[in-house]
């Protein structure tokens, strides 16, 4: 009868093994690294869990999302990993946890453990991936900093030229920046994302083709206030309406078609020192934006991906 039994568990053992095997494929090898299919499920989940809105598009969409998190998430860890390699990261954990908590209205610890056990998500991981989120934007900050050029006085003459006008916007846009190959058109590529776009939606057109850090929430940038953008883009994004977007605009990193999510009219500016420094704060970011996108470029450049 044990023998039996013993039999029984080997034969179980082997088909659930079995199973399981079938399920578990290889999706990406990134350098040394395996990726499965289990890893871009995980992956899905955190992505979901940190960006709620991205709810709203497919399945298939988030799990093309889950992908390219997965890959940039791996290239920009080995580099952390050389450059923090003996730096105690306990500075930056309450900072960390103080942002998870506000962001998710959660009072604690304990709170936000029992938010994530409901959700099925391990919360040393979410920690983990927002240490290493913060990690790069910190190297890029010491990286190039220094490299920022921010002309206060230009800033300035601008901005009051843009109070000077009648009606002034606030805008909430959403973004796409493409690279084009050495054998692509312009024009080509243009189309087949505009085809893309009618078929989806502008944000599943932002998870598959830009190559920005807003492509991880669709393109979103928020709400931006008209005085803020360049001369360029104001007088162009001024001649939209609600749900249209841009021809593609030349950029350093590529091309970049804005949509118009929505417009409202600006309040009225009553403190200019405020609107200045806000101002100088949109141009340091974007320009460090910039740097971000062509060091991570030259990583994933430099880094053998194979995908299965």
């Amino acid at each position: 009868m044990k023998n039996i039994k013993f039999s029984f568990f080997i034969v179980l053992f082997i088909l659930i093994s079995n199973s399981l095997a079938a399920k578990i494929e290889i999706k990406y090898k990134i350098d040394d690294k395996i990726i499965t299919n289990i890893d871009i499920y995980n992956e899905k989940k955190y992505i979901t869990f940190l960006r709620p809105s991205l709810s709203k598009i497919s399945d298939e969409e988030i799990i093309k999302l889950a992908e390219n998190s997965v890959i940039r998430e791996i290239i920009k860890r080995k580099e952390l990993d050389l450059i923090y390699k003996n730096e105690d990261n306990s500075r930056i954990l309450n900072q960390i946890k103080k942002r998870l908590f506000n962001f998710k209205n959660v009072k604690n610890e304990k709170e936000f453990k029992a938010l994530l056990t409901n959700k099925n998500i391990k919360y040393e991981i979410i920690i983990e991936k927002m240490k290493y989120e913060f990690l790069w934007n910190e190297l890029i900050y010491k990286k190039f900093n220094s490299l920022v050029k921010i002309d206060k006085k230009n800033l300035e003459t601008s901005l009051l030229k843009k109070l000077s006008s009648n009606k002034k916007y606030e805008y909430n846009l959403s973004e796409l920046l493409f690279e084009v190959d050495e054998n692509e058109k312009i024009g080509e590529k243009h189309s087949e994302i505009l085809g893309y776009i009618k078929k989806n939606n502008f944000k599943a057109a932002s998870l598959k083709f830009s190559i920005s850090e807003s492509a991880t929430k669709g393109g979103e940038i928020g709400w931006v206030k008209e005085t803020l953008l360049s001369k360029n883009i104001s007088n162009i994004l001024n001649k939209l309406k609600k749900g249209e977007m841009t021809k593609p605009l030349k950029y350093p990193n590529g091309y970049l078609i804005i949509r118009i999510n929505d417009k409202k009219e600006m309040k009225e500016v009553t403190d200019m020192d405020k609107e200045l420094s806000e101002l100088i704060s949109f141009e340091r970011n974007r320009q460090l934006n910039q740097f971000s996108l062509l060091y991570y470029k030259k990583l994933k450049q430099n880094t053998k991906i194979n995908e299965y």
